[in-house]
């Protein structure tokens, strides 16, 4: 019986030193290959999940006759969620006839606020400050001119700034002024009003 249990025993102490023999074996390989060349990304798995068989938009296409994929919408389409048309011109006419008739289409409420001031924070405060008081990070920079404040300041177009309606914010986060670029590409209509209603809090602000 002792005899029998103590082959047994060396069997599987044997069988224990193989495996670990193979295990350091294998890690002292992969070990020497990654060492060995440093471009090597090693072993890939599930390589089509990044080899798509999409184009991507900056790759040569030969499907269309420029030869790029990405492609200029055709004349007259509109992103889903944008404007259809462009009612009010980048004009003072344009901008006096937006002050007339646009009205903020959503009502106060500290969701839509809310929201209305995270846009403002990502899209407006590196130039008019998070108070709204011109005072933005690349105003900061001293290369560019100080917007003037919301709540002190007065419009280049006429008038305190702290009286401008929904109509002339509207249109000036549309179609931009001065310095400032339109974000009528960039925004929706709807995030836009929303911007409006939270720069009319910064407008209150003393």
């Amino acid at each position: 019986m002792k005899l029998s249990t103590t082959k047994g025993n060396m069997l599987v102490m044997n069988k224990l030193r193989i495996i670990s023999a193979v295990f350091f074996a294998a890690a002292i390989a992969v070990a020497i290959s990654s060492c060995s060349d440093k471009r090597s990304t090693g072993l890939e798995y599930a390589r089509n999940m990044y080899d798509h068989i999409a184009f991507d938009p900056d790759q040569p296409n030969n499907n269309f006759k420029n030869g790029q994929t990405a492609q200029t919408p055709p004349v007259g389409t509109v992103p889903v969620g944008f404007d259809k048309v462009d009612e009010y011109p980048n004009t003072i006419e344009g901008y006096q006839a937006a002050s007339a008739n646009l009205k903020n289409p959503f009502k106060v409420n500290m969701g839509t606020l809310q929201e209305g001031k995270t846009l403002y924070v990502n899209m407006c405060s590196h130039c008019h400050g998070y108070q709204g008081q011109g005072d933005g990070s690349i105003v900061k920079l001293e290369k560019f001119p100080a917007p003037p404040s919301y709540s002190k300041g007065t419009s280049s177009r006429g008038g305190a700034m702290k009286d401008l309606t929904d109509g002339k914010i509207f249109h000036t986060i549309t179609n931009g002024w001065g310095l400032m670029g339109p974000h009528k590409y960039q925004l929706t209509p709807n995030e836009r009003w929303k911007i409006v209603m939270y720069v009319h809090e910064l407008q209150k602000l003393q």
